[in-house]
C-alpha cells in the first residue's frame, strides 16, 4: 500500500511539474490583488508580447471591390523589424485563389497610436492609422481607418477595429465605403494564435 501511495505522489508531482513548465499566455493587466478602481491606470499595450508569432484566421466576406464573397482562411506571422516597427505577412486563400498581404506596422506605445502600410497581392494597397485604447479588464482595441485608395476604378475606404479579447485571439470589426457611400459590414473575422 505504501508503494502505491508513493507512486501516486510521484505521478502527481510529475504532472504538476509538466503543467508549470507550459507557457500559458496571460493577459497584460497586472494582478492587483484587489478589484480594479476608477483611478487605476490601464497599462500600455505590449505589442511584442501580444502579437509576435503565428496566427490563423477565418473570414466570411461579402462581395466587394476587394474580392468575391466567400470564406477566406490562412495564417498571419508577426515579426519585429526594429524598435517600434513590425511586419505581418498573411498567406491566405479564398474564392479568388491564394493571396499574400504584407503589412509594415508602426506602433508608438507612449502616444497610443498605430499605423500600417498594407500591400495586397490582389493588386491594391493602403495606409491605415488610428488610436490604441484599452480598459482595466485587459481588453485592448486598435482602431484603424484607411486613407482613400482605388480598386477597379472604385474609391475605397476601410475601417478596422481589432479587439484583442484574450492572449490567444482577436476579432476584427471591418467595414468598407465604396465611392463615398456609407460604411457597410465587411465581416468580423477571428485570428487565433498558434501554440
Amino acid at each position: 500500500m505504501r508503494r502505491l501511495w508513493s507512486l501516486a505522489v510521484l505521478v502527481l508531482a510529475l504532472a504538476a511539474t509538466a503543467l508549470a513548465a507550459q507557457q500559458v499566455p496571460k493577459g497584460q493587466m497586472p494582478a492587483l490583488g484587489r478589484p480594479t478602481q476608477t483611478g487605476d491606470e490601464v497599462p500600455l499595450l505590449d505589442f511584442d508580447a501580444y502579437f509576435l508569432g503565428t496566427w490563423t484566421f477565418e473570414w466570411s466576406m461579402p462581395e466587394t471591390p476587394l474580392g468575391p464573397a466567400g470564406d477566406y482562411t490562412g495564417t498571419t506571422v508577426y515579426t519585429r523589424v526594429d524598435g517600434r516597427f513590425y511586419q505581418a505577412v498573411t498567406e491566405g486563400t479564398g474564392p479568388g485563389g491564394p493571396f499574400t498581404v504584407r503589412e509594415l506596422i508602426a506602433y508608438h506605445r507612449e502616444n497610443k497610436t498605430v499605423a500600417r502600410q498594407i500591400t495586397d497581392s490582389r493588386g491594391h494597397g493602403r495606409l491605415e492609422f488610428g488610436p490604441v485604447g484599452g480598459d482595466l479588464g485587459g481588453i485592448y482595441n486598435l482602431h484603424y481607418e484607411s486613407a482613400p485608395f482605388t480598386v477597379g476604378g472604385k474609391k475605397i475606404r476601410v475601417k478596422n477595429t481589432l479587439r484583442l479579447l484574450s492572449p490567444l485571439g482577436y476579432r476584427i470589426a471591418s467595414s468598407i465605403s465604396v465611392d463615398g457611400g456609407p460604411f457597410t459590414n465587411l465581416g468580423n473575422p477571428w485570428w487565433r494564435k498558434s501554440p
